[in-house]
């Protein structure tokens, strides 16, 4: 059911890889909403996905983009504009990766240049599309910038590696920024820190279906799904958040609020 929240608004998502992104189920939620709005995701992974599905899904033009490239970030705030015929309303920031995950290296023994890698790719691509964004006024006053987070920012979860590391920076990033962003052009920037969810991306971290199974017995309201935090997505690009900004924002069940569940502790219980 369709609620009307983002009528009128144009919009930036990025990341959409394939049906079990969040940033897919995002787009699906804005065209739902009333929204219109550019595709953007790396051109390798754009090889990789069915972007092109989704495109035509919610009728929506693609723009490749680099996001560690400020040439690339610039065209793609330039072309939206001339896309969509004005300045945007709307920011999805989904976009993370790690080489040291991918190759299974332990934290203790990160490969130093695959770290900084993940750190542009994942944190700094944030701080350079909003940089970009606001030289250029691309943002309309009380728009909105949401980028995706994990709880492993706050508290180690060691199969996670350089992207708690990574996240904890993408976090800081927000805050800061969102300060003299919120400042100067009254835009907003929020992180949501999502339940584990059974994504391309997450289902490649080890161990990641033991993990989920445990959050689930965790949260009282069990995980989140990809379409639930895509709706919580939505809010924050509409009208009825205009005044939250600079907030990491968890939406996982209640699992960030839960020391311990009966069901968890039943499981480590006499046989």
């Amino acid at each position: 059911m369709s609620f009307n929240l983002l009528k009128g608004k144009r919009g930036i998502i990025t990341g959409a890889l394939d049906e079990n992104s969040i940033a897919w189920k995002v787009a699906e939620k804005a065209h739902e909403e009333g929204a219109v709005f550019v595709l953007s995701n790396a051109p390798i992974a754009m090889r990789m996905g069915e972007i092109k599905e989704l495109a035509e899904k919610t009728k929506s033009e693609i723009i490749p983009a680099d996001a560690t490239s400020v040439e690339d970030l610039t065209n793609l705030f330039s072309q939206s504009q001339e896309v969509l015929g004005g300045k945007i309303d709307f920011v999805l920031h989904s976009i993370g990766m790690s080489v040291n995950i991918r190759k299974k290296i332990p934290y203790t023994e990160l490969n130093y240049e695959y770290f900084m890698k993940g750190i542009d790719v994942s944190a700094l691509s944030l701080h350079k599309m909003l940089s970009v964004a606001k030289k250029m006024d691309a943002i309309n006053e009380y728009g909105s910038v949401v980028a995706l987070t994990y709880m492993a920012a706050q508290r180690t979860y060691p199969f996670y590696t350089d992207m708690a590391d990574i996240k904890a920076m993408l976090e800081s990033i927000t805050r800061s920024f969102g300060y003299h962003y919120g400042k100067d052009k009254k835009v907003r920037i929020n992180t949501v820190s999502q339940s584990p969810t059974k994504t391309t991306a997450g289902t490649g971290i080890n161990g990641f279906d033991d993990f989920y199974s445990f959050a689930d017995s965790i949260a009282p309201l069990g995980n989140a799904s990809a379409a639930a935090c895509a709706d919580y997505c939505i809010t924050l690009f509409s009208d009825l958040t205009r005044m939250v900004t600079m907030q990491n924002l968890f939406h996982d069940g209640g699992y960030s609020s839960t020391g311990a569940s009966a069901e968890a502790i039943a499981k480590f219980g006499a046989k």
